[in-house]
């Protein structure tokens, strides 16, 4: 966690000196969504580890990355970043329906894939 904070206060600071207020939110808006997108990813990957145990943190921690899907799609108008959350926003729905379908361990492995890219879309440098 330390670690995003720190990237994020350095991705401000350099976006600074780099764009201007409006582009500066928006990047910024990025950066906290990314952020909030991996965290989400986490725990669906430990969701993921415990689907025996508790299938219902499957159903949350993919709903925590819609919710963050759709503050992003809303703020992007990134041709690179729309591709990740088209592909992330598939993962994610591809995890529902193995989910639905009883598949107690679904493949992750696209929504990790598509997180990671957001993550650099977001990322300036």
């Amino acid at each position: 966690m330390k670690r995003r904070l720190a990237l994020a206060v350095a991705t401000a600071a350099a976006l600074t000196t780099l764009v201007g207020c409006g582009a500066l939110d928006k990047a910024m808006d990025c950066v906290a969504t990314a952020d909030a997108i991996a965290t989400s990813v986490d725990r669906l990957q430990q969701a993921a580890s415990n689907a025996s145990n508790d299938p219902t943190q499957l159903n949350e921690a993919l709903n925590d990355i819609s919710t963050e899907l759709d503050k992003l799609q809303d703020t992007t108008d990134n041709a690179d970043l729309s591709k990740a959350v088209d592909d992330l926003t598939k993962g994610v729905e591809s995890v529902r329906t193995a989910v639905k379908g009883g598949d107690t361990t679904p493949d992750i492995k696209p929504i990790t894939d598509a997180a990671t890219e957001i993550g650099k879309v977001c990322t300036p440098g």
